[in-house]
């Protein structure tokens, strides 16, 4: 699965675990490994000027998701036998996305995964016009984003037990990437 991402917020954000939620995201639902997204991270005027112009609605939002191939039964991109297929365009705008993270109580990052899942979820025709939508999109994003969180918190236990671990040998000298020391005596000259 090919996923671009372009940070013109003028945020630092890190980059990296955007692409990585978005990518668990879309692999969970099972979306064709040869489908195309982009992600782009924008200032609040530029998302304001989208919001206004694709939506009618003034002043910026958090996220906009704007798909590019219609997704009917032949198209999908989580269909068994997709075709390669551009999914569309995922827009950020994290200097909106830094308050409701503060209300929400956690990380700006943590809101752009929450924002970027949401994104793909729209992407692949899910929506929150109506109650109904909105319970089981929201669901779903709940899932999706809880199961991600775990998996990186489970990563990072795994990498932080292997960093222990690596220390602990390298201290007792049993360094899993040295070569083993080999005693070949005392050197010329020395006395044993």
């Amino acid at each position: 699965m090919s996923i671009e991402i372009a940070n013109e917020s003028g945020v630092d954000v890190d980059e990296t675990s955007i692409v990585s939620a978005a990518r668990y995201a879309l692999d969970k639902m099972e979306v064709s490994p040869l489908a195309e997204l982009s992600i782009l991270l924008v200032t609040l005027e530029v998302m304001e000027d989208l919001h206004e112009r694709w939506m009618d609605l003034p002043g910026p939002t958090d996220v906009m998701a704007f798909p590019m191939d219609e997704l009917d039964s032949s198209r999908r991109p989580d269909a068994p036998d997709a075709s390669p297929a551009l999914l569309g365009d995922i827009v950020l705008c994290p200097a909106f996305a830094k308050d409701q993270a503060k209300t929400a109580g956690h990380r700006l990052i943590d809101e752009l995964h929450l924002l970027t899942v949401h994104g793909c979820l729209h992407l692949l025709g899910y929506d929150h016009a109506e109650p109904a939508e909105e319970r089981e999109m929201f669901a779903l994003q709940k899932r999706i984003l809880g199961e991600y969180q775990d998996a990186v918190a489970a990563l990072e236990k795994r990498n932080a037990q292997r960093n222990t671990d690596d220390r602990v040998l390298g201290i007792a000298g049993l360094d899993a990437d040295a070569e083993p020391a080999v005693d070949a005596g005392p050197a010329a000259g020395e006395t044993p």
